[in-house]
């Protein structure tokens, strides 16, 4: 029987017993998917194939950029493009390095900051566990001792206990302390373990995918699929961070309601509603920290791989203005006038802006009129305006050699 078996077989026995089994049940599953994906051992390897395949055509592609001139040689060209395909290679064959920088950065990252600020020594998630497990404790504690006061009474005291058990339901209902205690107790459960074990789970699964992912990484066609793997496994990995640190807060709250619950008479109402409250107040917590990481790992641009447009919500709004088309560019009269000389181009002085708009009132429409001068930069001797400047190419590298020339001297690109 291997170690997680073993760790499985007790993780009904509490919190941190459950966050054991499945922190080593998520170590085997990547390691296996590893394996089977890049992994050289028998029986593994099957996207090996797919990999060379990719490997091939990044390669053909940059030198297809080479031959037209979309890329050249050079410092600036080539190592970014050796250091990912370095990457790339790195960690999708290499275990070792998979596990050492991606796993333990995944995991074992945000533990540390928590042990870190919560002040504990060892991995901060199990000792918040046991915590849980403690106050769980307290809970099935208080609720025996009230089935052990609601037990019956010797006989000379069993009727008046009835009738008042009867009164006491009929008045209460189903809203009794025990059961108030018990649901602020599935509250808490659902908010902390919960979310500890679906963080782990889904962590878990994006770490079992990451070799393909990597891969994507190589094109600019599927590195946005790259970008949002990386996105989605910094999400799932702050989580347990967020939950560990916020619930250790809660957990300071919950101390002396838990130890009040037990009361002579059974569970003490006051607490167990108190117990509720704060248990609510948890899951709420948690949402608004799921909340608060989601846009964190939104506005992340992974090392800019994913850029965002830094205009504003106002630039995308339609211009208020409506600008009149612009006069197309006639020679002048004067270089006309140049018997046999090229006319030079003049572009037009003004531009008249017109933008139409409603009166405040009578429903009367007023147009405002606004004068744009156009300074023309440079000129030639004569005075004239000279002809606007060609737009550099783009195309600069070993294929920019075997471009024809156009009747101005250039190359035509």
């Amino acid at each position: 029987m291997s170690a997680c078996e073993v760790l499985s077989a007790e993780a009904s026995g509490g919190v941190a017993a459950a966050l054991r089994a499945v922190d080593c049940l998520a170590g085997e599953t990547v390691a296996a998917s590893f394996a089977r994906l890049f992994g050289t051992s028998a029986g593994g390897g099957a996207l090996l194939p797919a990999l060379t395949i990719g490997l091939t055509l990044y390669i053909a592609f940059f030198a297809i950029g080479l031959l037209t001139g979309r890329s050249r040689l050079g410092i600036a060209a080539l190592t970014p493009r050796m250091l990912t395909l370095g990457l790339v290679l790195t960690f999708a064959t290499s275990w070792i390095a998979y596990s050492q920088v991606v796993w333990n950065l995944a995991t074992g990252a945000p533990d540390e900051i928590a042990s870190v600020l919560t002040g504990t020594h060892g991995s901060a998630t199990q000792i918040f566990g046991d915590r849980v497990d403690i106050v769980f404790g307290a809970i099935a504690d208080a609720a025996e001792a009230g089935k052990q006061a609601a037990l019956p009474a010797p006989t000379a005291q069993q009727g008046a206990q009835a009738a008042g058990a009867a009164v006491q339901v009929a008045n209460g209902g189903n809203f009794t302390p025990a059961n108030v205690m018990w649901l602020g107790a599935l509250l808490l459960l659902l908010g902390t373990v919960g979310v500890l074990v679906t963080a782990r789970i889904a962590l878990a699964v994006l770490l079992a995918v990451g070799p393909i992912f990597v891969v994507f990484a190589l094109f600019g066609g599927t590195r946005g699929l790259f970008v949002g793997w990386l996105r989605g496994l910094a999400l799932t990995a702050v989580t347990p961070l967020f939950v560990v640190v916020g619930g250790g807060v809660v957990m300071e709250l919950l101390v002396p309601v838990v130890v009040s619950l037990q009361d002579v008479g059974g569970v003490n109402g006051r607490a167990a509603l108190a117990l509720f409250v704060i248990a609510s107040v948890h899951v709420a917590l948690m949402a608004m920290m799921l909340k608060v990481a989601g846009t964190m790992v939104s506005a992340w641009q992974v090392f800019g791989l994913a850029r965002r447009d830094e205009r504003g919500d106002g630039s995308s709004a339609a211009p208020a203005a409506i600008l009149a088309p612009a006069a197309p560019l006639m020679p002048s009269s004067a270089a006309m006038a140049a018997g046999g000389r090229t006319a030079g181009l003049v572009s037009p002085a003004s531009v008249e802006v017109v933008a139409a708009g409603s009166g405040a009132s009578g429903g009367s429409s007023s147009a405002s009129r606004t004068l744009v001068s156009q300074v023309s930069s440079g000129g030639s001797a004569n005075g004239f305006g000279g002809l606007p400047s060609l737009p550099r190419s783009r195309a600069r590298g070993i294929g920019s050699r075997f471009a024809a020339p156009n009747r101005a001297g250039g190359l035509i690109r």
